[in-house]
């Protein structure tokens, strides 16, 4: 069905009358009536609005941009675009990051992918001097700012307590937007350092000594081998730095 726009005047001048020196008037009537019609049909809107498409997209990407004050979402598609109208309803999904697969499953199906750009204002923890790998942060490396997060990857911290006394686990660069995998609780224990091994079990607890076969932070596993019984063990650093054998 042809739904582009029509030039009323064009196609009334189009009409083409019997070959006779005087048409009735009914007939001009009539057909003037009939294509009126049909270029009224013609021209409606009979496409998707595209304010719809985008409404959905944002959804999808960033639910929380219609009741959070900062959040804003902007989808990125041409004004000027023509899908079919969805009679059916629009669905909406997140695709590849920041972008929305909208589609329709009406009778005219369809499927379009959408960019959305997010702007999320949070407080983020920043490093105010680079690091090296290795090095344990303290409260005058670390400053909290509001940063746009919305093209940030997930988890970034936002206060010093969550860093302050974490090693680098690499490199970071001043101004880096901290988050918990640059991070790694310093190290407790290391290879060749000679650990308490705990054993608990019934209300028991048996204490032995161990050589470590790894380094290892807190609340991290390392293997140890007993000293006693040469067996290697697996077990978890606790604060005091001994070794919490895993049963």
């Amino acid at each position: 069905m042809n739904t582009a726009p029509v030039d009323r005047m064009a196609a009334l001048r189009s009409i083409k009358l019997p070959a006779r020196r005087y048409a009735p008037e009914w007939l001009l009537r009539v057909a003037a009536v009939v294509l009126l019609a049909a270029a009224g049909y013609a021209s409606a809107s009979g496409f998707e609005p595209v304010e719809r498409i985008a409404a959905a997209a944002i959804a999808a990407v960033a639910p929380d941009a219609a009741s959070q004050t900062n959040v804003s979402a902007e989808a990125a598609i041409d004004s000027g675009l023509r899908m079919p109208e969805c009679s059916g309803g629009l669905s909406a999904h997140v695709g590849n990051r920041g972008v929305a697969e909208v589609s329709c499953a009406g009778p005219m199906a369809w499927k379009l992918f959408v960019p959305v750009r997010v702007t999320r204002l949070e407080s983020v923890l920043v490093l105010t001097r680079p690091v090296a790998a290795g090095q344990a942060l303290s409260d005058d490396m670390l400053r909290v700012e509001t940063r746009n997060t919305g093209n940030l990857s997930a988890g970034s911290l936002s206060a010093p307590s969550q860093a302050s006394g974490q090693v680098a686990a690499r490199a970071l660069m001043a101004g880096t937007v901290l988050a918990q995998t640059d991070l790694r609780p310093p190290r407790l224990v290391r290879r060749g350092d000679l650990v308490t091994l705990v054993a608990r079990r019934s209300g028991l607890e048996v204490r032995s000594q161990g050589r470590a076969l790894g380094d290892a932070g807190i609340s991290e596993q390392v293997n140890v081998e007993n000293l006693g019984s040469r067996r290697q063990i697996r077990g978890r650093v606790n604060p005091q730095g001994e070794v919490e054998v895993l049963l």
